[in-house]
């Protein structure tokens, strides 16, 4: 299943539910040097393990600390997942390759 465009849902809870029925099932969560995974016994992707293949960008309306970035992920061994960042991956320390990893021009 292909998936969907980007901001095609108003919500980040639409688009994740989106993302899920596509096959986008595991967690992610930033570490300095990679994606780590609990579901995966914490398995540690590093950032030439995994691919970004989807970034959906969701503003808040009243409060700029309301938005959030959620992306899709495809990683080794097939894995599919997402991980959502509520103020993009440069808020928490990142390693040189983990920065350019989640680089995105959004004025493409």
């Amino acid at each position: 299943m292909p998936l969907p465009p980007e901001n095609m849902m108003d919500t980040l809870s639409e688009q994740l539910a989106v993302l899920q029925k596509a096959g986008y099932t595991y967690d992610f969560n930033l570490s300095e040097n990679g994606l780590i995974c609990k579901e995966l016994d914490d398995r540690c992707f590093l950032p030439e393990e995994f691919t970004i293949v989807g970034t959906y960008r969701f503003e808040g309306m009243s409060y700029p600390g309301d938005n959030s970035v959620l992306y899709a992920i495809e990683g080794a061994d097939d894995i599919k997942g997402t991980l959502v960042d509520a103020y993009g991956a440069y808020a928490d320390p990142l390693s040189q390759a983990m920065i350019e990893k989640f680089r995105v021009d959004y004025n493409k």
